[in-house]
Protein backbone atom coordinates (compact mmCIF):
# COMPACT_ATOMS: atom_id res chain seq x y z
CA UNK A 1 0.00 0.00 0.00
CA UNK A 2 1.26 3.56 -0.74
CA UNK A 3 2.77 5.41 2.22
CA UNK A 4 0.40 8.30 1.55
CA UNK A 5 -2.37 6.18 3.05
CA UNK A 6 -0.58 6.34 6.39
CA UNK A 7 -0.80 10.14 6.30
CA UNK A 8 -4.53 9.93 5.57
CA UNK A 9 -5.02 7.43 8.40
CA UNK A 10 -3.09 9.73 10.76
CA UNK A 11 -5.40 12.60 9.83
CA UNK A 12 -8.40 10.35 10.50
CA UNK A 13 -6.89 9.36 13.84
CA UNK A 14 -6.53 12.99 14.93
CA UNK A 15 -10.04 13.94 13.80
CA UNK A 16 -11.60 10.91 15.50
CA UNK A 17 -9.67 11.68 18.68
CA UNK A 18 -10.92 15.27 18.67
CA UNK A 19 -14.53 14.17 18.41
CA UNK A 20 -14.59 11.44 21.04
CA UNK A 21 -11.90 12.17 23.65
CA UNK A 22 -13.90 15.03 25.17
CA UNK A 23 -16.39 12.51 26.62
CA UNK A 24 -13.75 11.10 28.99
CA UNK A 25 -12.59 14.60 29.99
CA UNK A 26 -16.00 16.21 30.38
CA UNK A 27 -15.96 16.36 34.21
CA UNK A 28 -12.56 18.13 34.25
CA UNK A 29 -13.53 20.56 31.50
CA UNK A 30 -16.84 21.38 33.20
CA UNK A 31 -15.09 21.98 36.54
CA UNK A 32 -12.39 24.16 34.95
CA UNK A 33 -14.91 26.43 33.24
CA UNK A 34 -17.38 26.31 36.13
CA UNK A 35 -20.33 25.07 34.04
CA UNK A 36 -22.92 22.33 34.46
CA UNK A 37 -22.67 18.85 32.97
CA UNK A 38 -25.34 19.75 30.39
CA UNK A 39 -23.49 22.93 29.37
CA UNK A 40 -20.24 21.00 29.00
CA UNK A 41 -22.13 18.45 26.90
CA UNK A 42 -22.54 21.14 24.26
CA UNK A 43 -18.82 20.80 23.51
CA UNK A 44 -19.92 17.48 22.01
CA UNK A 45 -23.24 18.61 20.55
CA UNK A 46 -21.75 21.79 19.08
CA UNK A 47 -18.96 19.79 17.46
CA UNK A 48 -21.44 17.33 16.00
CA UNK A 49 -23.64 20.04 14.51
CA UNK A 50 -20.61 21.78 12.99
CA UNK A 51 -19.61 18.48 11.37
CA UNK A 52 -22.98 18.50 9.60
CA UNK A 53 -22.29 21.98 8.20
CA UNK A 54 -18.83 20.96 7.05
CA UNK A 55 -19.92 17.62 5.62
CA UNK A 56 -22.52 19.28 3.40
CA UNK A 57 -21.33 22.84 2.89
CA UNK A 58 -17.58 22.34 2.52
CA UNK A 59 -17.89 19.16 0.49
CA UNK A 60 -20.23 20.90 -1.95
CA UNK A 61 -18.03 24.00 -2.09
CA UNK A 62 -14.76 22.18 -2.90
CA UNK A 63 -16.08 19.45 -5.19
CA UNK A 64 -14.23 20.86 -8.25
CA UNK A 65 -10.94 21.73 -6.56
CA UNK A 66 -7.88 19.44 -6.51
CA UNK A 67 -8.22 17.03 -3.62
CA UNK A 68 -4.72 17.17 -2.16
CA UNK A 69 -4.67 20.95 -1.53
CA UNK A 70 -8.21 20.70 -0.15
CA UNK A 71 -7.16 18.00 2.33
CA UNK A 72 -4.21 20.15 3.39
CA UNK A 73 -6.49 23.17 3.91
CA UNK A 74 -8.92 21.07 5.95
CA UNK A 75 -6.10 19.95 8.23
CA UNK A 76 -5.00 23.57 8.70
CA UNK A 77 -8.56 24.29 9.85
CA UNK A 78 -8.40 21.26 12.15
CA UNK A 79 -5.08 22.39 13.67
CA UNK A 80 -6.36 25.92 14.25
CA UNK A 81 -9.47 24.66 16.04
CA UNK A 82 -7.56 22.38 18.39
CA UNK A 83 -4.96 25.05 19.09
CA UNK A 84 -7.76 27.39 20.11
CA UNK A 85 -9.26 24.67 22.33
CA UNK A 86 -5.91 24.03 24.01
CA UNK A 87 -5.46 27.73 24.85
CA UNK A 88 -9.11 28.66 25.50
CA UNK A 89 -9.53 30.93 28.49
CA UNK A 90 -13.26 30.42 28.80
CA UNK A 91 -16.31 28.46 27.73
CA UNK A 92 -17.07 30.27 24.48
CA UNK A 93 -13.48 30.34 23.10
CA UNK A 94 -13.42 26.59 23.75
CA UNK A 95 -16.73 26.20 21.94
CA UNK A 96 -15.40 28.19 18.98
CA UNK A 97 -12.33 25.96 18.84
CA UNK A 98 -14.51 22.85 18.80
CA UNK A 99 -16.66 24.26 15.98
CA UNK A 100 -13.65 25.27 13.84
CA UNK A 101 -12.07 21.82 14.22
CA UNK A 102 -15.38 20.11 13.44
CA UNK A 103 -15.85 21.87 10.12
CA UNK A 104 -13.01 19.78 8.66
CA UNK A 105 -14.37 16.43 9.86
CA UNK A 106 -16.97 15.34 7.31
CA UNK A 107 -15.22 16.80 4.27
CA UNK A 108 -11.90 15.20 5.24
CA UNK A 109 -13.34 11.70 5.42
CA UNK A 110 -15.44 12.12 2.28
CA UNK A 111 -12.64 13.56 0.15
CA UNK A 112 -9.96 11.41 1.81
CA UNK A 113 -11.77 8.27 0.70
CA UNK A 114 -11.69 9.50 -2.91
CA UNK A 115 -7.96 10.27 -2.65
CA UNK A 116 -7.20 6.90 -1.02
CA UNK A 117 -9.00 5.07 -3.82
CA UNK A 118 -7.09 7.10 -6.41
CA UNK A 119 -3.73 5.99 -5.02
CA UNK A 120 -4.14 2.29 -5.80
CA UNK A 121 -5.27 0.01 -8.67
CA UNK A 122 -9.01 -0.64 -8.99
CA UNK A 123 -8.69 -4.08 -7.39
CA UNK A 124 -7.33 -2.54 -4.17
CA UNK A 125 -9.60 0.49 -3.75
CA UNK A 126 -11.72 -0.97 -0.94
CA UNK A 127 -8.62 -1.97 1.01
CA UNK A 128 -7.15 1.51 0.62
CA UNK A 129 -10.31 3.18 1.90
CA UNK A 130 -10.48 0.71 4.78
CA UNK A 131 -6.88 1.51 5.71
CA UNK A 132 -7.65 5.22 5.83
CA UNK A 133 -10.61 4.59 8.14
CA UNK A 134 -8.48 2.51 10.50
CA UNK A 135 -7.30 5.88 11.79
CA UNK A 136 -10.80 6.61 13.06
CA UNK A 137 -11.09 3.14 14.59
CA UNK A 138 -7.67 3.44 16.25
CA UNK A 139 -8.74 6.80 17.68
CA UNK A 140 -11.57 5.08 19.53
CA UNK A 141 -9.68 1.95 20.60
CA UNK A 142 -6.40 3.56 21.68
CA UNK A 143 -6.49 7.32 21.22
CA UNK A 144 -9.50 8.13 23.40
CA UNK A 145 -8.42 6.07 26.43
CA UNK A 146 -4.83 7.31 26.38
CA UNK A 147 -5.94 10.85 25.55
CA UNK A 148 -8.19 10.69 28.61
CA UNK A 149 -5.31 9.33 30.69
CA UNK A 150 -3.06 12.18 29.51
CA UNK A 151 -5.75 14.72 30.32
CA UNK A 152 -6.21 13.35 33.80
CA UNK A 153 -2.46 13.28 34.49
CA UNK A 154 -1.40 16.59 32.92
CA UNK A 155 -4.67 18.51 32.57
CA UNK A 156 -7.23 18.31 29.78
CA UNK A 157 -5.42 21.01 27.79
CA UNK A 158 -2.46 18.66 27.34
CA UNK A 159 -4.69 16.32 25.36
CA UNK A 160 -5.65 19.09 22.93
CA UNK A 161 -2.01 20.13 22.57
CA UNK A 162 -1.22 16.52 21.66
CA UNK A 163 -4.03 16.47 19.09
CA UNK A 164 -2.67 19.69 17.59
CA UNK A 165 0.73 18.02 17.16
CA UNK A 166 -0.94 15.00 15.52
CA UNK A 167 -2.65 17.40 13.10
CA UNK A 168 0.65 19.02 12.17
CA UNK A 169 2.22 15.59 11.57
CA UNK A 170 -0.72 14.54 9.38
CA UNK A 171 -0.50 17.78 7.38
CA UNK A 172 3.23 17.26 6.78
CA UNK A 173 2.58 13.66 5.76
CA UNK A 174 -0.12 14.58 3.25
CA UNK A 175 2.00 17.33 1.71
CA UNK A 176 5.01 15.02 1.42
CA UNK A 177 3.53 11.61 0.72
CA UNK A 178 0.20 11.97 -1.08
CA UNK A 179 0.79 12.23 -4.86
CA UNK A 180 -0.90 15.17 -6.56
CA UNK A 181 -2.38 12.97 -9.29
CA UNK A 182 -4.37 11.17 -6.59
CA UNK A 183 -5.99 14.49 -5.79
CA UNK A 184 -7.35 15.43 -9.19
CA UNK A 185 -10.75 17.10 -9.03
CA UNK A 186 -13.80 15.26 -10.28
CA UNK A 187 -14.89 17.07 -13.45
CA UNK A 188 -17.54 14.54 -14.41
CA UNK A 189 -20.43 15.43 -12.16
CA UNK A 190 -22.12 18.52 -10.83
CA UNK A 191 -23.66 19.65 -7.57
CA UNK A 192 -27.07 19.69 -9.25
CA UNK A 193 -26.77 16.05 -10.29
CA UNK A 194 -25.57 15.09 -6.80
CA UNK A 195 -28.61 16.77 -5.23
CA UNK A 196 -30.94 14.58 -7.30
CA UNK A 197 -30.03 11.69 -5.00
CA UNK A 198 -32.24 13.27 -2.35
CA UNK A 199 -35.36 12.61 -4.41
CA UNK A 200 -35.25 9.05 -3.12
CA UNK A 201 -37.44 8.36 -0.12
CA UNK A 202 -35.13 5.52 0.89
CA UNK A 203 -32.18 7.92 1.09
CA UNK A 204 -34.14 10.05 3.56
CA UNK A 205 -35.28 7.02 5.55
CA UNK A 206 -31.68 5.81 5.73
CA UNK A 207 -30.56 9.19 7.04
CA UNK A 208 -33.29 9.17 9.72
CA UNK A 209 -32.24 5.66 10.81
CA UNK A 210 -28.64 6.88 11.06
CA UNK A 211 -29.67 9.82 13.25
CA UNK A 212 -31.76 7.69 15.60
CA UNK A 213 -29.68 4.52 15.63
CA UNK A 214 -26.31 6.13 16.22
CA UNK A 215 -27.77 8.93 18.34
CA UNK A 216 -29.07 6.48 20.91
CA UNK A 217 -25.68 4.89 21.48
CA UNK A 218 -23.85 8.21 21.50
CA UNK A 219 -26.33 9.76 23.93
CA UNK A 220 -25.39 7.04 26.41
CA UNK A 221 -21.67 7.45 25.66
CA UNK A 222 -21.55 11.25 26.06
CA UNK A 223 -21.99 11.19 29.83
CA UNK A 224 -20.33 7.81 30.38
CA UNK A 225 -17.63 9.25 32.67
CA UNK A 226 -20.33 10.41 35.10
CA UNK A 227 -22.14 7.06 34.93
CA UNK A 228 -18.96 5.11 35.60
CA UNK A 229 -17.84 7.21 38.56
CA UNK A 230 -21.13 8.31 40.14
CA UNK A 231 -23.27 5.20 39.56
CA UNK A 232 -21.00 2.23 38.98
CA UNK A 233 -18.53 3.36 41.65
CA UNK A 234 -15.35 3.29 39.58
CA UNK A 235 -12.51 5.66 40.44
CA UNK A 236 -11.90 8.45 37.91
CA UNK A 237 -8.44 6.99 37.23
CA UNK A 238 -10.03 3.82 35.83
CA UNK A 239 -12.15 5.62 33.21
CA UNK A 240 -9.43 5.53 30.49
CA UNK A 241 -9.03 1.76 30.91
CA UNK A 242 -12.77 1.24 30.78
CA UNK A 243 -12.84 3.23 27.55
CA UNK A 244 -10.36 0.73 26.13
CA UNK A 245 -12.91 -1.99 26.89
CA UNK A 246 -15.53 0.06 25.06
CA UNK A 247 -13.09 0.54 22.18
CA UNK A 248 -12.46 -3.18 21.84
CA UNK A 249 -16.20 -3.69 21.53
CA UNK A 250 -16.62 -1.08 18.83
CA UNK A 251 -13.64 -2.41 16.86
CA UNK A 252 -15.14 -5.89 16.82
CA UNK A 253 -18.62 -4.54 16.07
CA UNK A 254 -17.42 -2.39 13.19
CA UNK A 255 -15.61 -5.33 11.59
CA UNK A 256 -18.35 -7.94 12.08
CA UNK A 257 -21.13 -5.47 11.24
CA UNK A 258 -19.49 -4.74 7.89
CA UNK A 259 -19.27 -8.43 7.01
CA UNK A 260 -22.89 -9.00 7.99
CA UNK A 261 -24.08 -5.95 6.03
CA UNK A 262 -22.36 -7.30 2.91
CA UNK A 263 -24.76 -10.22 3.05
CA UNK A 264 -27.97 -8.32 3.86
CA UNK A 265 -27.95 -4.66 4.87
CA UNK A 266 -31.55 -4.28 6.03
CA UNK A 267 -31.70 -7.48 8.04
CA UNK A 268 -28.37 -6.67 9.71
CA UNK A 269 -29.49 -3.18 10.69
CA UNK A 270 -32.82 -4.40 12.06
CA UNK A 271 -31.23 -7.11 14.19
CA UNK A 272 -28.32 -5.00 15.42
CA UNK A 273 -30.47 -1.97 16.31
CA UNK A 274 -32.98 -4.17 18.15
CA UNK A 275 -30.22 -5.82 20.18
CA UNK A 276 -28.62 -2.42 20.87
CA UNK A 277 -31.94 -1.22 22.34
CA UNK A 278 -31.98 -4.21 24.68
CA UNK A 279 -28.33 -3.68 25.64
CA UNK A 280 -28.98 -0.04 26.54
CA UNK A 281 -32.01 -0.95 28.69
CA UNK A 282 -29.97 -3.62 30.47
CA UNK A 283 -27.07 -1.21 30.97
CA UNK A 284 -29.31 1.46 32.48
CA UNK A 285 -30.96 -1.08 34.79
CA UNK A 286 -27.70 -2.66 36.02
CA UNK A 287 -25.26 0.29 35.96
CA UNK A 288 -24.78 0.06 39.74
CA UNK A 289 -22.97 -3.26 39.23
CA UNK A 290 -19.31 -2.78 38.19
CA UNK A 291 -19.09 -6.23 36.60
CA UNK A 292 -22.27 -5.84 34.56
CA UNK A 293 -21.21 -2.32 33.58
CA UNK A 294 -18.01 -3.65 32.01
CA UNK A 295 -20.02 -6.22 30.06
CA UNK A 296 -22.49 -3.53 28.98
CA UNK A 297 -19.66 -1.30 27.76
CA UNK A 298 -18.34 -4.04 25.48
CA UNK A 299 -21.81 -4.82 24.12
CA UNK A 300 -22.75 -1.14 23.69
CA UNK A 301 -19.58 -0.47 21.73
CA UNK A 302 -19.97 -3.64 19.69
CA UNK A 303 -23.61 -3.31 18.67
CA UNK A 304 -23.41 0.51 18.48
CA UNK A 305 -20.63 0.50 15.89
CA UNK A 306 -21.90 -2.62 14.13
CA UNK A 307 -24.50 -0.28 12.64
CA UNK A 308 -21.97 2.07 11.02
CA UNK A 309 -20.96 0.10 7.87
CA UNK A 310 -24.56 -0.86 7.12
CA UNK A 311 -25.89 2.65 7.63
CA UNK A 312 -23.28 4.08 5.27
CA UNK A 313 -23.78 1.33 2.70
CA UNK A 314 -27.55 1.75 2.72
CA UNK A 315 -27.60 5.45 1.89
CA UNK A 316 -25.11 4.87 -0.95
CA UNK A 317 -27.15 1.93 -2.24
CA UNK A 318 -30.17 4.16 -2.83
CA UNK A 319 -28.11 6.99 -4.36
CA UNK A 320 -26.20 5.01 -7.02
CA UNK A 321 -25.90 7.84 -9.52
CA UNK A 322 -24.66 10.44 -7.04
CA UNK A 323 -23.19 8.84 -3.93
CA UNK A 324 -20.69 11.57 -2.96
CA UNK A 325 -23.01 14.15 -1.44
CA UNK A 326 -25.39 11.47 -0.12
CA UNK A 327 -22.46 9.82 1.64
CA UNK A 328 -21.41 13.17 3.05
CA UNK A 329 -24.95 13.84 4.19
CA UNK A 330 -24.96 10.53 6.05
CA UNK A 331 -21.71 11.45 7.80
CA UNK A 332 -23.54 14.59 8.82
CA UNK A 333 -26.47 12.46 9.99
CA UNK A 334 -24.20 10.49 12.31
CA UNK A 335 -23.30 13.76 13.95
CA UNK A 336 -26.88 15.03 14.09
CA UNK A 337 -27.49 11.82 16.03
CA UNK A 338 -24.51 12.61 18.26
CA UNK A 339 -25.90 16.06 18.98
CA UNK A 340 -29.43 14.74 19.58
CA UNK A 341 -28.24 12.06 21.98
CA UNK A 342 -25.92 14.40 23.89
CA UNK A 343 -28.64 17.07 24.14
CA UNK A 344 -31.33 14.68 25.39
CA UNK A 345 -28.89 13.17 27.87
CA UNK A 346 -28.10 16.63 29.22
CA UNK A 347 -31.81 17.44 29.49
CA UNK A 348 -32.49 14.30 31.53
CA UNK A 349 -29.58 15.00 33.90
CA UNK A 350 -30.63 18.62 34.37
CA UNK A 351 -34.17 17.44 35.10
CA UNK A 352 -32.78 15.42 38.00
CA UNK A 353 -33.23 11.91 36.62
CA UNK A 354 -29.66 10.90 37.47
CA UNK A 355 -26.62 9.71 35.59
CA UNK A 356 -28.27 6.62 34.13
CA UNK A 357 -30.97 8.73 32.47
CA UNK A 358 -28.90 9.40 29.29
CA UNK A 359 -28.75 5.63 28.79
CA UNK A 360 -32.52 5.30 29.15
CA UNK A 361 -32.95 8.18 26.69
CA UNK A 362 -30.53 6.47 24.31
CA UNK A 363 -32.56 3.26 24.47
CA UNK A 364 -35.74 5.14 23.53
CA UNK A 365 -34.01 6.90 20.61
CA UNK A 366 -32.59 3.62 19.34
CA UNK A 367 -35.98 1.92 19.60
CA UNK A 368 -37.42 4.70 17.42
CA UNK A 369 -34.65 3.90 14.95
CA UNK A 370 -35.76 0.25 14.92
CA UNK A 371 -39.30 1.33 14.03
CA UNK A 372 -38.14 3.56 11.16
CA UNK A 373 -35.76 0.85 9.91
CA UNK A 374 -38.55 -1.72 9.91
CA UNK A 375 -40.72 0.64 7.86
CA UNK A 376 -37.88 1.36 5.43
CA UNK A 377 -37.06 -2.32 5.01
CA UNK A 378 -40.71 -3.20 4.39
CA UNK A 379 -41.06 -0.40 1.83
CA UNK A 380 -37.91 -1.52 0.05
CA UNK A 381 -39.08 -5.12 0.01
CA UNK A 382 -42.38 -4.14 -1.56
CA UNK A 383 -40.47 -2.30 -4.23
CA UNK A 384 -42.10 1.04 -3.44
CA UNK A 385 -38.77 2.93 -3.57
CA UNK A 386 -36.34 0.88 -5.58
CA UNK A 387 -37.92 1.35 -9.04
CA UNK A 388 -37.74 5.10 -8.60
CA UNK A 389 -34.11 4.82 -7.57
CA UNK A 390 -33.30 2.82 -10.69
CA UNK A 391 -34.97 5.45 -12.87
CA UNK A 392 -33.05 8.12 -11.03
CA UNK A 393 -29.78 6.29 -11.60
CA UNK A 394 -30.52 6.05 -15.34
CA UNK A 395 -31.30 9.76 -15.41
CA UNK A 396 -27.99 10.50 -13.69
CA UNK A 397 -26.08 8.52 -16.28
CA UNK A 398 -27.80 10.51 -19.03
CA UNK A 399 -26.97 13.80 -17.31
CA UNK A 400 -23.34 12.85 -16.92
Amino acid sequence: MPVGLIALALGGFGIGLTEFVIAGLLPQVAADFGVSEASAGWFISGYALAVVVGALGLTAAVTRFERKPVLAALLVLFIAGNLLSATAGGYWPMMLGRIIAALSHGAFFGIGAVVAAGMVPPSKKAGAIALMFTGLTAANVLGVPFGTLLGQAAGWRATFWAITVIGVAALAGILALVPRQAGEADKGGSLRSELRAFRSGQVWLSIVVTILGFGGMFGAFTYIAYTLTEVSGFAASTVPWLLIVFGVGLFAGNTLGGKAADRNVDRTLLVVLAILSVVLVAFAATAASPVLTVISLVLMGGFGFATVPGLQMRVMKYAPGAPTLASGANIGAFNVGNALGAWLGGVTITAGFGYTSPIWAGAIITLAGVVVMAFAAAAAKRGEQRPGDEAQAAEEVAVR
